[in-house]
Parts: structure tokens; C-alpha cells; sequence
């Protein structure tokens, strides 16, 4: 932090769009916000069936326009990377985002090369902090951290 006063650059105008993954996505928006306070908020709502472990979507509120925009998706858990490619899939309904960072904090192997395998790597870029080697027989990283929504949440134990 400063001892004085500074002047510090800013990025302004309709450039950055946060889009977290509800429910689990939303606990990494205030990091991205402090950073940068004019970003906007989108929302992406996804839901995984408890038995074929695919994702569905089930609500989709974007910044308008979307076009040309810097987007980060949030989503803690990348699993098999399904979820995120959903995600993009929505973007694309509103317009071409510009680039697409796509923000976890642990992502397993399965997904970092589903990820590379079907998304346009001159405009994505996936920011990780672990990748986890496997996922198990339920698409839950291993070791991983379980369900990150109902860890932020407290709804499952």
C-alpha cells in the first residue's frame, strides 16, 4: 500500500465482464471487482444431472452488449470442463467476446485438455492455481475439495 497519495492507472469504458458460474463462481467476483471496480456482472446458472454428470443450463444475464468485451468466467472446480464449455456456448448466444479468461481455482487434467481441445485458444486463456490429476467415478476432482458450492454456502456437509 502507499504511504502518500498516487495517481494510478484505471481501466475504464465497457471492457471487462465478470460472468460467474452460479452458485459456486459467485464467491470469486469481489477479488475481481476490487481490482477492477467498473467491471460489469453477468450470470451464468448451470446445474449438473446427478446421474449422467452432464451440465445443463437453466439461466443465462450478460452485460449488453457483450461484443468485444474481455469476459472472466468463475467457476472454483473444473471437473471435466463440460460446465465451462456450456458457459461459453452461452456467451456466444449474446455476441463474440473478445477474449475469454476463464478463472478456477482447481482444475483436473480431464478438464485443462477438454478445455484445450474445444476452446478457440487464440482468445482463451484458463487461469488455474492446481491442476488434480483425476476426476472419480461421480466427475468429482480428486482429492480436489467436494462441492465448492456447498462449501461456500454451508448447504451440505
Amino acid at each position: 500500500t502507499p504511504i502518500e497519495t498516487c495517481r494510478t492507472p484505471m481501466i475504464s469504458g465497457k471492457k471487462l465482464a465478470v460472468v460467474p458460474v452460479l452458485r459456486a463462481g459467485l464467491g470469486m467476483v469481489n477479488g475481481i471487482t476490487t481490482l477492477v471496480p467498473s467491471a460489469k456482472i453477468g450470470h451464468i446458472g448451470l446445474y449438473r444431472d446427478p446421474v449422467t454428470h452432464e451440465p445443463h443450463e437453466y439461466y443465462c444475464k450478460l452485460p449488453n452488449p457483450i461484443d468485444e468485451r474481455i469476459i472472466v468466467v468463475t467457476d472454483p472446480m473444473l471437473a471435466t470442463g463440460t460446465s465451462m464449455e456450456l458457459s461459453y456456448r452461452a456467451l456466444l448466444t449474446k455476441g463474440t467476446p473478445a477474449r475469454i479468461h476463464l478463472a478456477s481455482v482447481i482444475a483436473s487434467q480431464k478438464a485443462v485438455d477438454y478445455i484445450g481441445d474445444h476452446f478457440p485458444g487464440d482468445i482463451t486463456t484458463l487461469w488455474t492455481g492446481a491442476i488434480d490429476p483425476v476426476i472419480n467415478e461421480h466427475s468429482y476432482i480428486v482429492p480436489g475439495l467436494g462441492d465448492a458450492g456447498d462449501l461456500a454456502y454451508g448447504t451440505k456437509i
